[in-house]
């Protein structure tokens, strides 16, 4: 997702059947009338998810999928999820105007996707009903973009966000299971008989998210995608069936104080947690939770700093209470002296 002047690259979310962060059972029952959101969506005049911060020349862009209200019946392969362009959003501070840009990328450009465009992470499905991630590049941070003609060579799987280290190499984060298919891509190699799920195993150690070099352009790998370790607090990988805490989707790198920090979500039971390393590479100790769940059933973040604060990019369904029609927020991040992430509640209680 960083972008290299004079062209910019954008890890795209193209799909053909499927779209959006999975499944539409919401995850809190409390009565809407009731509740106080922590924050309120960035825009009102569109549905957005699946946020993907970032700063560049001292402004904030922010990369979110397009909801829209489409016929597609719910299920828990998330095609209900309906999204056919990308709109960018841009400000120059968290809590003051935001703009809406126009049409940065619709899906119809993209010369391999067909029907739906996923988060601006994400991937696309092709006629194998195997998913891929792409790029489109531009030489501005709000479009339009241009697709390339093809998919990243080896790509598979969803959720793909790229993070540029110190010293300028950048790498893709990416997978997802269920409907994001890493169980059917195990070795790389897509099995369209494989679970519908997970590996089925919950005392195994759970389907890890992947990693790989970009090239310097950030339009291809520059090596094959490898597993990242999860490991609990004993140095163990985290088990299928610990639900709390392993890796679902929504993979995201930030680094502080020279530790990075990988988080994501945790799908069926609604948190974003994360685990922090010594290398981009891991293996990452999990640490904790940072955002409890949200209204609607899950939530793809991102996290930036701008001018010596951090901030956390999520979406909710305050606007529309579906899950299918979501909106972008964002709220500040706060670390303790020891390095952990003080946990957000998305409500005020």
């Amino acid at each position: 997702m960083p972008m290299q002047l004079p062209i910019r690259t954008l890890p795209l979310a193209l799909l053909a059947l499927t779209a959006g962060c999975q499944h539409a059972s919401p995850a809190a029952t409390t009565d809407k009338a009731s509740r106080r959101y922590l924050s309120q969506p960035l825009v009102s005049e569109i549905y957005t998810a699946d946020p993907s911060a970032h700063v560049w020349n001292g402004k904030i862009y922010v990369y979110p999928s397009h909801d829209i209200d489409g016929p597609t019946p719910e299920d828990d392969l998330g095609s209900h999820f309906e999204m056919r362009d990308y709109r960018i959003l841009s400000m120059d501070r968290v809590g003051g105007p935001v703009t809406l840009g126009p049409v940065a990328l619709d899906v119809k450009d993209v010369p391999w996707a067909d029907k739906q465009m996923w988060a601006p992470d994400a991937a696309h499905k092709d006629r194998s009903g195997a998913f891929r991630i792409g790029v489109a590049t531009s030489s501005n941070p709000m479009g339009p973009f241009k697709a390339r003609p093809e998919p990243i060579k080896g790509s598979y799987s969803i959720d793909p966000s790229v993070f540029t280290d110190q010293d300028g190499e950048s790498y893709m984060y990416f997978g997802g299971i269920w409907g994001g298919q890493l169980q059917r891509n195990i070795d790389g190699r897509y099995d369209p008989n494989g679970s519908k799920t997970d590996l089925m195993a919950d005392d195994k150690p759970a389907l890890m998210p992947r990693v790989a070099k970009m090239t310097g352009d950030m339009t291809e790998f520059a090596e094959t995608p490898r597993p990242i370790q999860i490991l609990d607090e004993q140095g163990k990988p985290l088990l299928g069936g610990d639900h709390d805490r392993r890796f679902f989707e929504a993979a995201w790198m930030h680094r502080y104080k020279g530790q990075y920090y990988f988080s994501y979500s945790t799908g069926d039971t609604h948190f974003l947690a994360y685990a922090t390393g010594s290398s981009p590479y891991g293996p990452f100790t999990y640490r904790g939770r940072i955002l409890e769940p949200v209204e609607g059933w899950t939530t793809h973040h991102s996290i930036v700093e701008k001018d010596g604060r951090w901030w956390l990019f999520y979406a909710d369904s305050q606007l529309s209470g579906q899950t299918r029609l979501r909106n972008v927020k964002a709220t500040e991040l706060h670390y303790n002296a020891d390095g952990t992430i003080r946990t957000i509640d998305p409500f005020v209680r």
